[in-house]
């Protein structure tokens, strides 16, 4: 019974982290819309890294962590976080000041895992199983029909808000298979998961510097509302769910962690409606579904290959 109870309690545990994990992960979209108001894409992002920059230095300082790392072991970090943070988030938040709702954003990036599974084989040199490029296609197809119903392709404006999140798609993928490509050949993996974080918010914060200061002057209203919704993005969604990702990660199969980035399109537009009055339309959730039965696919032969999703972080 003693041991029933303790993997009872470590269940519950674990349910526990999965859901806050989930959840504040997947607010980072509502509490970025909460921001642009008042902020320019660059410059929410710009004091977003810069605040986790210096908070992730000062806690590596006060644990008596090193700081420094061999530059072989920094600039793929770098790079990958100017790929999986700046020009990702860049792209989704984009899209989200020009008008086009969280959910569907969320639900174009969740192709990131798709591609990221069928390209992977290209990346490393492997065969790349057909079951992967069928969930690719059919995941695509249920991005695309939510995002074609809506936009007015004959105003170009509106064409360009609603294809920016394909940006981020590319490039999250990018950064994902330089860092699988990375990791097999063992190249700059011995960083500590801080040092990691702490060079990737170091690479967005001077990335997102230049559009900040010379394309929007820094131009930031101080107000309530701001402050609240960026130490939301820094506290709670950089640091909060990044290190329930961890956590979980030690505890469980990194598979089934892998999974739960699925769940980023129906959480938020469940949180959009609740925050904004978004529409939740019947073809969004036929994309969903789709999308869903792409993800399906992917693990056919998921006990002999692995996993095919690796998300760098947010």
């Amino acid at each position: 019974m003693g041991s029933n109870g303790e993997e009872a309690n470590r269940s519950g545990r674990n349910l526990g982290l999965i859901i806050g994990f989930v959840l504040l992960w997947n607010s980072g979209f509502i509490g970025a819309e909460y921001g642009l108001p008042y902020s320019g894409v660059f410059s929410l992002l710009f004091f977003r890294y810069v605040a986790l920059t210096l908070l992730i230095a000062l806690y590596l300082i006060a644990t008596r962590q090193s700081i420094r790392a061999p530059w072989s072991d920094v600039w793929p970090q770098m790079l990958i976080g100017f790929l999986a943070h700046g020009v990702w988030l860049s792209c989704a938040l984009l899209s989200i000041d020009y008008g086009v709702p969280a959910g569907i954003v969320a639900l174009v990036v969740a192709l990131q895992p798709l591609a990221t599974g069928a390209l992977s084989g290209l990346a490393v040199g492997e065969h790349t199983p057909w079951n992967r490029w069928l969930a690719l296609m059919i995941g695509f197809s249920g991005v695309a029909l939510p995002v074609v119903l809506r936009v007015d392709f004959e105003n170009s404006s509106e064409v360009f808000a609603w294809f920016i999140p394909l940006g981020a798609v590319v490039a999250i993928t990018i950064a994902s298979l330089f860092q699988r490509r990375l990791h097999l050949t063992r190249e700059g993996v011995g960083m500590s998961v801080p040092l990691t974080l702490l060079y990737q918010s170091l690479a967005t914060a001077l990335a997102m510097a230049l559009p900040a200061i010379f394309l929007e002057r820094l131009a930031v209203q101080w107000n309530p509302r701001f402050i609240g919704a960026l130490l939301w993005l820094v506290l709670a969604v950089s640091l909060g769910a990044y290190s329930m990702m961890w956590i979980l990660i030690e505890r469980i199969d990194a598979t089934k962690v892998a999974s739960l980035f699925y769940l980023g399109p129906p959480v938020t537009m469940a949180m959009a409606w609740l925050a904004f009055g978004d529409r939740v339309e019947l073809v969004d959730v036929i994309g969903m579904v789709l999308v869903l039965a792409g993800v399906l696919l992917t693990y056919v032969h998921a006990s002999t290959e692995g996993s095919v999703s690796n998300n760098p972080a947010r």
